[in-house]
């Protein structure tokens, strides 16, 4: 018996969903491979690493489905660059450093701004309206993450601090990104849009790498299967799994589960890496997912596509 137009529907929103939480699990176990593969590798060689593989891998995907439709209208090109700089180079190279600097728990616990930082983007650009109660729910999410941000952490307090605040002009940079994308994403597919900012990224390898550090000279086992990992499930795959979750369920329902991640990190950094919990880490999180909460259930608040840190 045939399946009716209703079960197929449910069945492609299931499929969507698995898909979306497996994007959760890949980059919410991101920060801990980077982690150890910070061990023998440097920041901006894991980002070299994840262009590089990442566009090619990306490239050959897009060109495979959707062929010479692949290919972008030449009015696309500047705002493409723009996209590529501050999605993929800029945002990257500042998550990894304040990876780096911070703790995986601290860089998880932030992720919640992002949409945020996307309502602020949108508004000052005047993509959205602004109103009071948003502006509240802001305010609420920035109090929570400034716990996070300042807090103490012994004798690296300032390193952490230092992290801290990279992975926050991150989050600006990667919401700037979302929002200037969107015109993009409504004339093209998903994947064609990620395809090319990537693409249009391959330029700043060779800066990654000018202090020849893009391969260690003695890795160890740990250190390369981290950097598998993070070259091919945070990075190939997640992006694919997620375009084609956005052909299945809707964009709101993309964006909504990025909340998965803080918990997956949260948990593996404690049982993994044995990282302490951040001061104040309860009531931080819970101010941050109110404001955050109030800024996405007022209307006026576009779906985010693609929301998934390019982290």
């Amino acid at each position: 018996m045939l399946a009716t137009h209703a079960e197929r529907e449910a069945r492609a929103r299931r499929q969507g969903y698995v898909a979306l939480l497996t994007v959760q699990l890949f980059f919410g176990f991101f920060p801990l491979f980077g982690k150890l593969a910070f061990v023998e590798f440097s920041a901006r060689a894991i980002v070299a690493w994840r262009i590089g593989v990442g566009a090619g891998a990306l490239a050959l995907v897009t060109f495979l489905v959707h062929g010479r439709g692949a290919l972008p209208k030449r009015e696309d090109w500047p705002r493409l660059v723009l996209c590529s700089l501050l999605g993929i180079v800029v945002n990257m190279v500042l998550f990894l450093e304040g990876l780096k600097r911070s703790t995986a728990i601290n860089t998880a616990l932030l992720l919640p701004l992002i949409p945020v930082f996307t309502a602020i983007v949108a508004i000052t650009l005047r993509q959205e309206r602004f109103d009071r109660t948003r502006a509240i729910g802001m305010a609420i999410a920035f109090a929570g993450a400034a716990l996070l941000v300042a807090q103490r952490g012994g004798e690296l307090e300032s390193e952490h601090l230092t992290g801290n605040v990279l992975v926050v002009i991150n989050e600006v940079c990667y919401a700037i990104y979302l929002v200037i994308a969107r015109p993009l994403l409504a004339k093209y597919p998903p994947l064609v849009v990620v395809t090319w900012v990537f693409v249009l990224s391959v330029w700043a390898i060779p800066w990654l790498v000018a202090d020849g550090s893009a391969w260690p000279e003695h890795a160890s086992r740990t250190s390369l299967a981290s950097m598998a990992y993070i070259v091919v499930f945070p990075t190939i795959l997640a992006y694919l799994l997620n375009v084609y979750a956005l052909a299945r369920v809707s964009a709101s329902t993309t964006a909504a589960f990025i909340f998965v991640q803080p918990s997956i990190t949260v948990v593996g950094g404690v049982l993994w890496l044995h990282e302490p919990l951040p001061n104040h880490m309860w009531i931080a999180t819970a101010l941050t997912f109110a404001g955050v909460w109030i800024v996405a259930r007022r209307r006026g608040a576009k779906p985010v596509a693609l929301a998934t840190p390019a982290d």
